[in-house]
């Protein structure tokens, strides 16, 4: 898990651009981010101005007193000075691609000329052209005649991936927002009686 801070509307403050009110928040966030379970030290926080575009893409002038931080963590250590710098260096997520296929439903189409086309993220394993999958708790078993992403064809997508997947003999009706696609020939998803989770409430 990797977190990135950015101090946004630094353009409002009193003065504007208020290396004070920065340090201020700064320290507030710090305690917070370490009270949530993070470490301080490798979460990046700086000032920036969405609005002007001020220490987004490259270092503004308006806050000389900003100075090139650097974060070190066990993958390397890097510098940065705007929100392009910090983007720039997140670690990419390892992709459970030998996993079991797990893919919820986001929606459900029915599209002319082609027909059922249920669109969702993979979140575990691949989904394949040819694949038999089951939709659970308790929709249809059928098979995945293409597999698409951004309008192009794919012979496979991974974790991570947004595509739609056009199915065979299987109405819209049958299949709803939130049934999990599984290939039905490697673990596939069953109901459960309870399960474990991870639940972040967020105070907005």
């Amino acid at each position: 898990k990797q977190m990135i801070v950015a101090v946004n509307k630094m353009d409002s403050t009193e003065p504007k651009f208020s290396e004070d009110r920065f340090r201020e928040i700064h320290k507030e966030v710090s305690a917070y981010v370490k009270k949530v379970g993070y470490n301080p030290a490798i979460v990046p926080i700086l000032p920036i101005s969405g609005f002007n575009g001020d220490n987004m893409m490259e270092r503004s002038d308006k806050m000389p007193w900003w100075k090139k931080q650097k974060i070190e963590r066990k993958s390397g250590s890097y510098e940065y000075e705007t929100l392009f710098d910090v983007l720039d260096n997140i670690d990419p997520p390892s992709r459970p691609v030998n996993k079991p296929l797990r893919l919820p439903l986001q929606d459900v189409y029915k599209i002319g000329g082609i027909g059922t086309v249920p669109v969702g993220r993979v979140e575990t394993g691949q989904i394949k052209p040819g694949m038999v999958v089951n939709f659970a708790p308790n929709g249809p078993t059928t098979e995945v005649k293409s597999v698409e992403m951004h309008h192009e064809a794919l012979t496979e997508a991974n974790p991570g991936d947004n595509v739609g997947f056009n199915v065979k003999n299987v109405s819209v009706k049958d299949l709803k927002r939130g049934f999990v696609t599984s290939d039905s020939k490697n673990d596939p998803a069953k109901e459960a009686e309870n399960f474990l989770a991870q639940v972040i409430v967020l105070n907005h």
